[in-house]
């Protein structure tokens, strides 16, 4: 049996814009302006990572409150797109693709950099889907280290090898490929170059494809 793990933000939910905006504005803070070239490599890349690499790419330094400071006030941003996120924003085809692998028995995880996961999931209606929910909370290490896979896949029962990972952001993919799963990329082949299968979105993948997977 194959086991799927789904990354949260820009795959199955339409919440990657909401990142983008709010780490834009702590951008704006020190006077730089993120692009969404930028934003691609903050992707699948946890709060203090981000607010690392941002601080790297405006050339300055602050003082450990002042980020603790920033990266809170950031997620508050980001909190208040999410509070008032429905069903609506869940991505084309991500619900029919899960609820086919459910009637066919198919054990299905969440493994997500972000905290907000559960709140995000219940939200959107999708938590109930869901046989393992591995979030922000439940790992200490971010992708690019395959810490959230790993887990994912045990807690669904399935070895590795035989897990099926699908990711919009470069650390995911790499993450994916480190743990020995097959990574699925659901985003910009441009962008996703180390993935085995590039997607734009799960309108896009068909029947006979699911069917190899199994």
């Amino acid at each position: 049996m194959k086991g799927y793990i789904f990354d949260l933000d820009g795959v199955i939910v339409d919440t990657a814009k909401f990142h983008f905006l709010a780490w834009k504005k702590t951008a704006r803070y020190f006077g730089f302006d993120l692009t969404e070239a930028l934003n691609e490599k903050l992707k699948g890349v946890s709060r203090v990572d981000s607010l690392k690499k941002i601080l790297d790419w405006a050339g300055t330094t602050i003082s450990e409150d002042e980020f603790e400071k920033l990266a809170t006030e950031k997620n508050e941003d980001y909190l208040q797109y999410v509070n008032k996120m429905t069903s609506k924003d869940v991505l084309p085809g991500v619900y029919e693709f899960i609820e086919k692998l459910k009637k066919e028995g198919c054990p299905v995880a969440l493994g997500s950099a972000s905290k907000n996961a559960p709140k995000i999931l219940k939200k959107t209606g999708l938590y109930d889907m869901f046989d393992a929910i591995v979030d922000g909370n439940s790992v200490t290490k971010a992708k690019p280290d395959p810490e959230v896979f790993l887990i994912a896949a045990r807690k669904i029962g399935v070895k590795p090898e035989h897990c099926i990972v699908f990711e919009d952001s470069e650390a995911g993919i790499e993450a994916a490929n480190v743990a020995g799963m097959t990574s699925i990329g659901i985003g910009d082949k441009r962008v996703l170059i180390d993935a085995d299968q590039v997607f734009s979105n799960f309108i896009e993948i068909k029947e006979k494809f699911i069917n190899q997977l199994h």
